[in-house]
């Protein structure tokens, strides 16, 4: 058995350094707990940008201009090291981390915003980086596409970890391209929450027989910094609470065993099992010896896209 920490925890709202910095002090504190995976939301560096659910998308040009610059600014350009200090505690430590970001690109136009989540090793190497494929709704007007080069699991000290991004886990073939690697440890970094999204990950763990890890985002109105623009219009001071969390631990097969934690601030800890993830495929197995090749089959492209190829 392992012990697993899900950080449900508001970040320095768009202020990379304190947030990263909160995040090694949040690392500190799994690790007294005993935790050797430690999981951290939907773009925790430096916060999802919930404002986008609330004002119009093309309206307000000036406001959607300024609230979008401070996210590009406070966003992480991980090929310049501005997640080394992470990477650090993670070695320091001798713990795997699973953290969501907004990642700017490093390379080309150096000015598109990721919605990433990525997986640091216990040797406080980055093992994968994955974009969100498809961000939501309004979340394309602040987030660009990912592709498939990230869509990977991998074998960590604690078992086979893959990770889908909020709604991605209600891609069908986003989550078979996990179960045909044999992700163990399903971990679902997101911003949505309630009855009908802890169901979607009991669905997921029923079907793909693994252990199922939901991290959501702890957002309350007094994390939104005062200067934060027409704070009182986007967040009127009657609401306390912007996003519950729901933080969740559930087993192969669907069983919650911790959490939800909803509408608090803190650490989530479990215990986990990783080689149950394999036992329980022993009646269903969709992606081994419940699947039927010769009827449907999953060609996925890994190779990274890039606009412009210089040769």
């Amino acid at each position: 058995m392992e012990t697993i920490a899900v950080v449900q925890e508001s970040p320095a709202f768009l202020d990379r350094e304190k947030t990263i910095a909160l995040a090694i002090a949040m690392v500190k504190k799994a690790v007294k707990g005993g935790a050797r995976l430690i999981v951290f939301p939907e773009a925790f560096i430096s916060g999802y940008p919930a404002w986008i659910w609330r004002l119009r998308p093309g309206g307000d040009w000036s406001l959607n201009e300024e609230l979008h610059t401070r996210l590009l600014n406070s966003s992480v350009n991980v090929d310049a090291g501005e997640l080394d200090s992470l990477c650090e505690a993670a070695k320091t430590h001798q713990v795997t981390i699973v953290c969501g970001l907004n990642e700017r690109a490093g390379d080309l136009s150096q000015a598109t915003v990721y919605n990433t989540v990525v997986v640091i090793g216990d040797d406080g190497i980055i093992l994968n980086r994955h974009r969100k494929l498809m961000p939501t709704n309004p979340e394309r007007m602040v987030w660009g596409f990912g592709d498939g080069s990230g869509l990977k699991v991998i074998d960590t000290a604690v078992g086979k970890v893959g990770t889908l991004l909020c709604w991605e886990n209600y891609m069908p073939l986003a989550r078979y391209a996990l179960y045909g690697q044999g992700v163990q440890l399903y971990v679902a970094p997101t911003y949505d929450c309630g009855e009908g999204w802890i169901g979607t990950m009991q669905h997921i763990a029923r079907e793909g027989r693994c252990w199922v890890i939901s991290c959501g985002v702890a957002l309350t109105r007094e994390d939104i910094p005062a200067d934060f623009p027409e704070k009182d219009t986007i967040y009127p001071d009657s609401e306390t609470w912007i996003n519950a969390g729901d933080s969740v631990v559930i087993a192969p097969g669907g069983e919650i065993v911790a959490g939800p934690m909803r509408e608090e601030k803190g650490i989530l800890f479990a215990q986990i099992d990783a080689q149950s993830a394999v036992n329980a495929k022993r009646a269903l197995d969709v992606a081994g010896h419940y699947s039927r090749p010769d009827i449907f089959n999953l060609s996925i492209n890994r190779e990274p896209q890039k606009p412009v190829v210089f040769k």
